[in-house]
């Protein structure tokens, strides 16, 4: 809580905060000399910053930075403008000059800026744009149903941060004109920034137009007391961003022109009416695998967004959302990776939903064909993202009113439901070149999965040599207990560390077991409760240790998944209480120290069957094994057989530990990938199994009371092990 008269951190960092400076950290209130000012702290200290002062105040909040980089933000708001009237079908020619002075002008033959009266606010729509906040035409009210413009701040932001904005717009046959200083309506007595200013509101006719033409022209000085000393345009990036807005709207005109240099004066003219698919080729640069592959569709989904009502008054409504998904891709022979993605017309070079949902179903649909048409096997496993976009080119476009970003830099695209949406088109669209390719791609198609698996391979390949070189040095480096009785292969990758209860299930387990990737580590009973203990304690512990040291990935924060020594982490003990006791025991130690264990689902616990049972056969016939997992299971097996009149070897075998089986038994029942049983042990949540491990096997024994007599009543007696 912030109080008057405080002379501490949090009164000295409120005032600092109000120099636009970095914060400084407080002086120790022993050392501070006091301060009349901070006793005097009160409401009068308090700033309400209105209308544009905001923007000029923290102007990286809008444009990013007050270097170069903003000051090219700051021509792309009001170029996307243009380019937004394009997308709508409104406008075919936009030109970009900078200027000698260091102004920049922006013109374009769309519909012009509404020059009539907004009826709430009483200013004209090119006064309202320009000086008000979160003001504009693409609010949902139909001027627009898909554009980049989308917080109404863009060409009021550029206004704020300018010296001075001329705009002129025509409309009806007149020109109509309107200048402003740092975002103030006003007039200037001459041409240029630093001609003398009044203040002046309202918009003027400043000379005919032809009634056939229509348009906007913005020009701006952006103001030096904002952006640094060497803030300049950059000609380079603003072609770029020229070249991608032609390719996107196929058909615009747009003409740059530089001015800043006369003895370097640079034009040149964009326009192209293949849209994505001449843009893929534009982008790409190596030897093409196949022809570009177009995916088109759509999708509707419902969002709870706020709308002004006709009194202006803000409420919730659930409203049908249009998406349009635009993709065009292309497999090279080469291994780099070329993405753009663009909602409506403006990149998003940070992804967002959009790419998720493409990313996604790319990697789905090509698994199904790989498996489909054979070329992996099914020992091989399944491709990763990487492996399906090496070589890719792809321009991925989605269309859609009102789209959710992640602040006005618009670098991230959130709605949700694009990545649904755009996951079905993909699927829908590219299984179908794959399965039905277009005339002549046949050959092509075949070649993009050979591709793509030949990477899935070589990605494997090579983890294989990291981790056969990392398991070397691990074994070289350091002494693993004695007692581990290691697999041969040199990888990670299909290698089992089963950790067994006892020294007998040790002695049958070592002939029982596939030498090649299963690997034992014996434990001597229950190991410590580390749930109770302290880390010390946990690592003077032996068999504590000995598991941290074998598994090989480390503990606690500076575990490493990449580091674990084996795929899969079995624990093996007796079907009964006390094996369940014991697998506890384990799985606490692996939760408090080894959690990403867990999370990647690489712990299982072996289920060892509870009976043998040997039906004898009949005419000759040799005798029938089965197995059985718990007693009610075995009455019902027992009660089948003699049911069918069929006798039963008695007494029936009841194992008390795995140490009582034999070893082809033992591999058969619980070792033998392709008939054991495994049970996968995870996390859902990491907060919720905390308090568990708390409850269940922490320090404090009253909780722990409490939850056995409540549960008590619930318990079947019956499956009590005594």
């Amino acid at each position: 809580m912030l109080r008057a008269g405080i002379d501490g951190p949090v009164a000295s960092r409120s005032r600092v905060r109000g120099t636009g400076r970095a914060t400084v950290p407080a002086m120790p209130a022993s050392t501070r000399p006091a301060s009349k000012k901070a006793d005097a702290y009160s409401a009068r200290d308090l700033a309400v910053l209105e209308g544009l002062d905001a923007v000029r105040k923290r102007p990286g909040m809008y444009i990013g930075s007050n270097d170069a980089r903003g000051l090219m933000h700051c021509l792309w708001e009001i170029f996307d403008n243009s380019v937004d009237e394009a997308l709508a079908g409104h406008c075919s020619t936009i030109e970009v000059v900078l200027e000698a002075g260091g102004s920049a002008v922006v013109s374009d033959n769309g519909r012009g800026i509404p020059v009539d009266k907004e009826p709430k606010t009483k200013l004209t729509g090119v006064e309202l744009v320009l000086t008000k906040l979160h003001a504009g035409g693409k609010f949902g009210g139909g001027s627009y149903t898909a554009s980049g413009g989308l917080h109404g701040v863009g060409a009021s932001v550029v206004n704020a941060l300018s010296s001075r904005l001329d705009v002129e717009v025509d409309r009806s046959g007149k020109t109509h004109g309107m200048s402003f200083r740092r975002g103030v309506p006003g007039v200037f007595d001459e041409p240029g920034p630093d001609a003398s200013f009044q203040r002046k509101s309202g918009l003027e006719v400043v000379g005919k137009a032809p009634r056939t033409r229509t348009g906007t022209r913005v020009r701006w000085w952006a103001d030096p007391q904002v952006f640094t000393k060497d803030a300049e345009y950059d000609r380079t990036a603003l072609r770029e961003r020229a070249v991608q807005s032609s390719f996107l709207v196929p058909g615009l005109k747009i003409t740059l022109r530089d001015e800043r240099d006369p003895n370097d004066v640079w034009e040149e003219v964009l326009q192209h009416k293949g849209g994505i698919n001449e843009y893929v080729e534009y982008l790409s640069h190596g030897q093409s695998l196949c022809s570009v592959i177009h995916l088109r569709g759509s999708g509707h989904f419902q969002e709870t967004v706020p709308v002004l009502d006709d009194k202006g008054h803000m409420s919730t409504r659930e409203v049908e959302r249009d998406l349009g998904v635009d993709i065009a891709l292309q497999w090279d022979e080469g291994y780099d990776t070329e993405m753009r993605s663009f909602v409506n017309v403006i990149a998003t070079p940070k992804g967002g939903t959009h790419v998720a949902g493409f990313e996604r179903s790319l990697v789905k649909v090509v698994n199904e064909q790989l498996k489909k048409s054979r070329i992996l096997k099914s020992s091989e496993g399944s491709i990763v993202k990487e492996d399906a976009l090496e070589g890719l080119t792809v321009v991925v476009t989605v269309r859609l009113a009102e789209p959710q970003f992640e602040g006005q830099t618009k670098e991230v695209l959130g709605t949700p439901a694009v990545s649904r949406i755009v996951g079905n088109v993909v699927s829908k669209e590219l299984t179908q070149w794959f399965a039905k390719p277009p005339r002549g791609e046949k050959a092509a198609a075949r070649a993009v999965l050979d591709k793509i698996a030949g990477a899935m391979r070589t990605r494997v390949a090579a983890r294989a040599h990291r981790d056969t070189q990392r398991r070397k040095s691990a074994l070289e480096t350091s002494t693993l207990p004695a007692k581990l009785v290691d697999c041969r292969r040199g990888d990670a990758e299909g290698t089992e560390l089963f950790i067994v209860e006892g020294d007998s299930a040790l002695g049958t387990a070592k002939t029982a077991r596939d030498a090649d990737f299963q690997a034992l580590l014996p434990i001597r009973g229950k190991i410590l409760n580390v749930q109770k203990a302290s880390l010390a304690d946990m690592l003077k512990n032996a068999e504590c240790a000995a598991i941290i040291q074998v598994i090989g990935g480390g503990s606690g924060r500076s575990f490493d998944i990449e580091q674990v020594r084996y795929d899969k982490i079995i624990l093996m003990s007796d079907a009964d209480v006390d094996g369940a006791h014991i697998r506890c025991l384990l799985l606490t130690l692996i939760h408090r120290y080894l959690p990403g264990l867990l999370e990647a689902g690489k712990v299982f616990a072996a289920v060892p069957p509870l009976h043998r049972i040997e039906i004898i056969g009949k005419g000759g016939k040799g005798n029938e094994i089965v197995y059985s997992y718990s007693d009610s299971e075995m009455k019902s097996m027992v009660k089948d057989a003699t049911g069918k009149g069929k006798r039963i070897k008695e007494p029936v075998q009841r194992y008390k530990g795995l140490g009582e089986m034999d070893a082809s038994q033992l591999r058969e029942t619980t070792m033998d990938p392709a008939r054991r049983t495994l049970r996968r042990m995870t996390v859902g949540d990491g907060a919720a199994s905390t308090e568990v491990f708390d409850l269940l096997m922490g320090e404090h024994v009253a909780p722990r009371r409490d939850f056995i007599i409540a549960g008590a009543r619930e318990l079947d007696r019956a499956r009590i092990d005594t």
